[in-house]
């Protein structure tokens, strides 16, 4: 609706002291004629907006202006209660500040809207820990959040992945939690660098300020950041030939990736190009799977299982050997 559309572009430009039409119409998801005809709209109502062109330019308020109007519909309110980890609000400590925050939400709602919001809380529960939440311990979580919110150096103990210890001074720039795991990203000797916070050993916010790339942005950051570790992880790939009920179990899961499949055999089996990490892991699949796979190649990975197996066989055909006189 239009008029919701404008009261999102008045927060907006309270929000920014100056943004473009172009990132506008981008957050509203509209055209840029569009904004042109809310921002005279908006003007014609007394808003004070102004244009500012070239380099550098944009709309914004004038003077300053302020306005209370900050009405939100059902669907925003509802946002504000599900679009939230208590995990990590209580890792950063806001945990109880986060539920006093939606009580007082509540109780300045209309009673339709909170006998709305009760209804839907009696059933959609959102459970996003996983099934195996993470055991980490962040003890200087709040440590470097500190030193974040108040631009200072950082000296820190941190241990590697690979066990040694290192001590360090950084410029903080953020934290990042991917699911239950907490990073700090950090500028260390010239560097961007992201630090898994349970591995710190020791933590000081020392009196020296940061210094703070200009135009540091942690969302892109993390996210190329992403984007290049996935590229970077090794892949495997394998052909196996699969029983029909492990077909059905296996299609559309994480692992493995199933790239192509053949048509089904006489017996019903079904030969897959698969793709795992590393080559360990078919390995783990077939043995876990036993009768119902079969890793057609690479040969090599083939006859390392059938060693393997070999080697089960003797242990259990050693055990359950029938007992002969030279055994009493």
């Amino acid at each position: 609706m239009r008029a919701d559309r404008l009261l999102s572009v008045l927060l907006l430009l309270q929000v920014n002291r100056r943004i473009t039409a172009r990132e506008l119409a981008e957050r509203l998801e509209v055209s840029e004629r569009t904004i042109l005809r809310d921002m005279e709209a908006l003007g014609s109502a007394g808003v004070p907006v102004t244009a500012d062109r070239g380099t550098g330019g944009g709309w914004s308020l004038v003077q300053d202006y302020r306005t209370n109007l900050t009405g939100m519909n059902a669907e925003e309110v509802q946002t504000l209660f599900f679009a939230r980890s208590s995990r990590l609000l209580a890792d950063l400590g806001l945990g109880k500040a986060a539920d006093a925050a939606l009580i007082k939400l509540m109780a300045s709602l209309p009673l339709v809207s909170r006998q709305g919001i009760d209804h839907m809380r009696e059933r959609l529960h959102i459970d996003g820990a996983g099934w195996y939440r993470s055991a980490e311990a962040f003890p200087f979580l709040t440590t470097l959040q500190e030193a974040v919110w108040q631009e200072r150096r950082l000296q820190m103990v941190y241990q590697r992945a690979d066990g040694t210890i290192a001590e360090r001074e950084v410029d903080p720039l953020g934290l990042v939690a991917k699911g239950s795991v907490w990073y700090l990203i950090a500028v260390a000797e010239g560097d961007l660098r992201s630090y898994r916070v349970s591995r710190v050993k020791t933590a000081s916010v020392m009196e020296m300020p940061c210094n703070r790339p200009e135009g540091f942005d942690l969302a892109s950051f993390w996210e190329q950041s992403v984007t290049e570790f996935k590229s970077g992880v090794p892949r495997f790939k394998a052909t196996l030939r699969v029983a029909p009920e492990l077909l059905r179990r296996i299609r559309g899961g994480k692992a493995p990736v199933i790239e192509s499949e053949e048509a089904p055999d006489a017996a019903g089996w079904v030969s897959l190009t698969t793709v795992f990490q590393f080559d360990y892991e078919v390995c783990e699949f077939a043995m876990r799977y036993g009768d119902q796979v079969e890793v057609l190649e690479p040969a090599d990975l083939r006859a390392s299982i059938i060693r393997r197996a070999e080697q089960i066989l003797g242990i259990y055909g050693e055990k359950s050997r029938p007992l002969t006189i030279d055994d009493v």
